[in-house]
């Protein structure tokens, strides 16, 4: 190998090594690319990086955002998140695991409105953990089906992770949305029949409401909560994933939709004051700067490890791997789901992504298909033990009985379960590729 690969494998190496002791990552992008291009080839490899942040800053489609975290902010911070899933559970209680049906349901609801996986799991798990422990839930249960059902915001749609991999895919947005439909709803269901077959196998371990207790709110009255506290949002959603995959607005449009609506629920709900406008505005400043910021600091590190080589490197790679296409995605998703254990899905995407890009591209990959598998891959990251980021946000929020073990073992099914969903496909590209086909994206 020449000089400047071995550069670029050691840029790598040295933004792996200051992450681990702690420096942000944004920095660590920003340092070790900025470090290694300078060695290797002078300021001038930098010329063309003022046009590449420009690019990012300037990207009508990442405006997308903001107003999709604004949305889904507004919906967590007016409570109108928890009305929906207190309304899900009553409605689904008589059901042994019904709970935990209810669950799930809420997380389908609450990953199409918010996309948000870190507050989708501490508000289900504030407001349903001590609930479902005190109802006599199985402790591992309890904890793995709310892990699970928070990080279903990774791949419905308008997920953050989708839009990114969009841009970097080059493909549309609306072509991504639409293809991840079929096997977001595929893998809910999954977890619903799971949740189906507990109840019917061990209904010891997730016992239904009481029937004392449910009698204590009629039909009429939940008929009426389900009016008020689920349809607006689900209408919303709709209305938002509806106008994008059917090609009626662009994904920004659409966003501004979707924050206007959320502002009119929580209007219309009671909720919308000056606290809850400051608390929105913050949560989303916050995560959209943490997202910019990546991407920005991302742009010296591939513009450096494009120039030294480092595609070169990774196309030999890949061609030493047996099985051609389908080798080299066995192998990508087997280093994503490592990966996953240390790094956030934002730097996967736009740091290791890239990299394996231009291999796939000359096979050909349909990028639509990869792009729903590397989705996939990066929401069972967040559910792997031990570092798996919902089983953290969850135990900053579990009663002190939890323990750490209950919620790695009660995670552990459900990673089988999306590594059953993952498996399913990658042996059937036609439930990511059928519905953008279908429509004509």
């Amino acid at each position: 190998m020449s000089p400047n690969e071995w550069l670029a494998i050691l840029m790598v190496f040295a933004f792996f090594s200051m992450m681990m002791v702690g420096v942000p990552v944004a920095i660590s992008l920003a340092v070790s690319g900025f470090a290694a291009g300078l060695i290797g080839f002078g300021p001038m490899l930098f010329s063309l990086l003022p046009a590449r942040m420009f690019g990012v800053v300037s990207n009508y489609t990442l405006l997308a955002i903001p107003l999709f975290t604004f949305m889904g902010v507004m919906l967590e911070k007016s409570k109108v998140a928890e009305d929906m899933l207190e309304t899900v559970g009553q409605a689904m209680g008589g059901l042994n695991g019904g709970m935990g049906l209810a669950i799930v349901l809420v997380g389908v609801l609450l990953g199409a409105s918010t996309g948000i996986v870190g507050a989708t799991v501490v508000t289900i798990g504030l407001l349903t953990l001590p609930v479902l422990l005190r109802r006599g839930y199985k402790p591992s249960v309890a904890c793995g089906t709310i892990c699970a059902s928070g990080t279903l915001g990774q791949i419905i749609p308008p997920s953050l992770v989708l839009i990114l991999l969009a841009d970097i895919l080059g493909e549309s947005v609306g072509s991504i949305f639409a293809a991840a439909f079929i096997p977001s709803l595929m893998l809910a269901g999954v977890y619903v029949v799971y949740m189906l077959l507990l109840g019917w196998l061990r209904p010891q371990w997730v016992p239904a409401i009481p029937a004392a207790e449910r009698a204590l709110l009629s039909r009429k009255q939940l008929w009426k909560n389900i009016a008020k506290s689920v349809l607006p949002p689900l209408l919303l959603v709709v209305c938002v994933l509806g106008s994008i995959i059917g090609g009626l607005a662009a994904p920004t449009e659409a966003a501004s939709i979707g924050a206007l609506g959320a502002l009119l629920i929580a209007g219309c709900a009671g909720r919308l004051n000056r606290d809850t406008l400051k608390q929105t505005l913050h949560g989303t400043l916050s995560i959209s700067a943490m997202i910019f910021l990546i991407l920005l600091c991302s742009q010296p590190f591939s513009l450096a490890f494009r120039g030294l080589g480092g595609e070169a490197l990774v196309h030999d790679l890949f061609s030493l791997l047996p099985g051609g296409e389908l080798g080299a995605i066995l192998f990508l998703m087997v280093l994503l789901f490592v990966l996953g254990f240390f790094l956030e899905w934002i730097e996967i995407s736009y740091i290791a992504l890239p990299m394996f890009l231009p291999v796939f591209m000359g096979y050909g990959t349909d990028m639509v298909w990869l792009a729903i598998l590397v989705a996939l891959n990066l929401q069972m990251s967040f559910l792997t033990p031990p570092f798996g980021w919902a089983l953290f946000f969850l135990k900053g929020v579990a009663p002190p009985g939890i323990s750490t073990k209950d919620i790695y073992i009660g995670a552990l099914p459900f990673v089988g379960l999306q590594m059953l969903a993952v498996a399913l496909v990658f042996a059937f590209p036609t439930l990511a590729t059928w519905l953008p086909n279908a429509i004509g994206w």
